[in-house]
């Protein structure tokens, strides 16, 4: 398996940190209730760190995979961990806004000021890497215009944000969070799965 999809990942994942809930986003008619939508929002929107374990499948026109994921994020830092199957490819990304690295296994180590740049520089790609840090936890980005569908529990069943198309299929309830355990993420010819088997949120900025 190449390592470049999962290098795709990694770089989308490394994020510019928490900021507010100012998003801008149409809600289509869904199942959900707009105003338990809202609340689930406010509270999910507080957890600023994590530690997730997954896996994660993805699929591109030359390259397609399938490796496990790590993720912890405190506040505004972020370590992120793939690796291949049978260890045949691992990647470390790390860092905050300002300073991001990559770390490649028997590749080497590469620096950038942000994700966006480190993307660029090494993979010649444009995604939207601002965003999953959002995804992840069933919410859409503040930054641009999102068009979301509710589930019957008032949360993300469907997302449309900046050219991605975001489908949530299965959550679970991690220390009273409803967060997502599997989403799948389409656009700029890419697919992305991710499972997520272990949650572990946590709250820092109190």
């Amino acid at each position: 398996m190449s390592l470049r999809p999962l290098l795709v990942l990694a770089l989308v994942t490394l994020l510019a940190g928490c900021s507010g809930l100012s998003t801008r986003e149409a809600v289509e008619q869904g199942l959900g209730d707009p105003a338990r939508w809202q609340a689930h929002k406010q509270q999910i929107g507080t957890l600023d760190g994590w530690q997730i374990n997954g896996k994660v499948g993805i699929r591109a026109p030359r390259d397609s995979g399938s490796g496990t994921l790590f993720w912890l994020q405190r506040q505004d830092y972020a370590d992120i961990r793939l690796s291949g199957p049978l260890g045949r490819g691992a990647a470390r990304l790390t860092g905050r806004p300002g300073k991001v690295e990559l770390e490649v296994a028997n590749q080497g180590r590469y620096q950038a000021e942000s994700p966006e740049g480190l993307l660029q520089q090494q993979l010649g790609l444009n995604l939207p890497v601002s965003h999953l840090l959002w995804w992840i936890r069933g919410l859409p980005a503040p930054d641009s215009k999102s068009r979301i569908t509710l589930d019957a529990d008032s949360r993300l069943a469907q997302l449309s944000q900046d050219g991605w198309e975001v489908s949530y299929t299965r959550y679970a309830e991690q220390d009273g969070y409803w967060l997502p355990e599997r989403l799948r993420l389409e656009g700029h010819d890419i697919q992305v799965t991710l499972v997520i088997k272990d949650w572990q949120p946590r709250h820092l900025g109190q």
